[in-house]
């Protein structure tokens, strides 16, 4: 009878053993959005330092709706600490001695990256990363 016991025992513990000792998911890649997010809220710094404020605000905008967006798309582990959304929301300090002339080739540079990365993407981020390519063009041609 205790041989018995036994047996079921084992049987009915080994499934939380197997539990208990699979790995963790794997982080996924990093988003391709996220850099875009990383320049436009850089290229909203240097506009507010040789002030540029609508220029600012555009970039800003850009920021904010990549990062909705990375935020959307990336899932969330177990365990995992809100830092990587809150630190990527953190100001970029504009490089010292920022001119108003750096900001043409920042923008140029945005729209290329963004422009590239159009034939790259889910076909559902299409509309959003042209919109930036887009709307970067639009404020080198404000700025000339």
């Amino acid at each position: 009878m205790v041989g018995r016991r036994a047996v079921l025992l084992a049987a009915a513990t080994a499934p939380l053993a197997v539990a208990c000792t699979t790995p963790p998911p794997p982080v996924p890649p990093p988003d391709p959005l996220a850099e875009l997010v990383k320049v436009a809220r850089a290229d909203a710094a240097l506009a507010t330092a040789v002030g540029a404020p609508e220029t600012a605000a555009a970039r800003t905008e850009h920021a904010v709706r990549l990062q909705a967006e990375v935020d959307r798309a990336t899932p969330r582990v177990p365990g995992a600490s809100a830092s990587a959304s809150a630190s990527a929301s953190a100001s970029v300090v504009p490089p010292v001695g920022a001119t108003r002339e750096a900001l043409v080739p920042a923008l140029q540079a945005a729209q290329k990256q963004a422009g590239e990365l159009v034939a790259t993407v889910e076909s559902h981020r299409v509309g959003l990363v042209a919109s930036v390519a887009a709307g970067c063009a639009s404020l080198v041609e404000a700025l000339s």
